[in-house]
């Protein structure tokens, strides 16, 4: 079953929100820049089993552009929100990247929302992370100098392996025809990434009550996989398995496996 978007609403921001497939709800959470139509096959693999509710952060998408920086504390609160418009008062959350930091938020500000979960290549942020890779920074650097068709296209082929990026450039086409057709306005865009610069929980993360699986890709560029180690340190029973070779989108470029995995843990 897919239901065709709904709105939230959190102090007066909108927020669109879609929900597919029957079971226990999954809460997917995206990163900077991407929307609900930006997990590849994932959802429609996970709806088989649970009832996957996927939504636009404020920013992107058909949600609300209000002006930033937005905080991670606030994107949570909009997570939150939608999940009380799905009618869902407790849910497993899965979040990546950005979206792997508003999960920890969620985790550690609403506990009672939380049932399982996963963290999908995030940080827990802070001076004691590793640090986003110099090769991402320049490339956040060059993407507002060039013209937004390249720029687009080369932050895609960043956010791969470059195996992936080598052998399957059908699979870059495919996430970059995404890009083209669901283009973030660059406030919106510039507003998350302050949020993320800002967010720092690894003293918290002892705190995370929830069973959590952590998953990351070893040839990430934009989050350096090392900091899912420093998170299934601090995160207590934490679980974390590794991707090896697939990088920042490895659940674009693995996602059956991806998939399963979460099911499993799920379950």
């Amino acid at each position: 079953m897919i239901v065709g978007t709904q709105r939230a609403e959190n102090a007066g921001v909108r927020l669109a929100y879609e929900m597919r497939g029957a079971g226990e709800p999954v809460l997917l959470v995206h990163g900077l820049g991407y929307d609900l139509r930006g997990w590849g096959p994932a959802p429609d693999l996970l709806a088989q089993e649970f009832q996957v509710v996927l939504f636009d952060n404020r920013g992107v998408g058909d949600s609300d552009v209000p002006p930033g920086p937005y905080s991670v504390r606030t994107l949570a609160a909009d997570a939150v929100a939608v999940l009380d418009a799905a009618g869902c008062p407790r849910a497993h959350v899965l979040g990546t990247s950005l979206g792997g930091m508003i999960a920890q938020e969620i985790a550690l500000g609403w506990p009672e929302r939380v049932d399982r979960l996963i963290l999908a290549c995030t940080t827990p942020g802070g001076s004691r992370a590793h640090p986003m890779p110099d090769r991402t920074v320049r490339a956040f650097a060059r993407f507002l100098q060039l013209p937004l068709e390249s720029g687009l296209r080369m932050l895609v082929e960043n956010a791969l392996a470059d195996a992936t990026v080598e052998g399957r450039p059908e699979l870059v086409d495919e996430i970059y025809r995404y890009r083209l057709a669901n283009r973030p306005p660059l406030s919106g865009w510039q507003a998350q990434a302050m949020g993320a610069v800002g967010f720092d929980a690894l003293d918290r993360a002892a705190e995370i009550a929830a069973p959590t699986l952590i998953l990351h890709g070893t040839a990430d560029n934009v989050v350096d996989y090392r900091n899912s180690e420093l998170l299934a340190a601090h995160i207590p029973g934490a679980r974390l398995e590794l991707f090896p070779g697939s990088g920042h989108l490895f659940f674009w470029e693995e996602p059956d496996r991806f998939a399963r995995l979460v099911a499993e843990f799920l379950r």
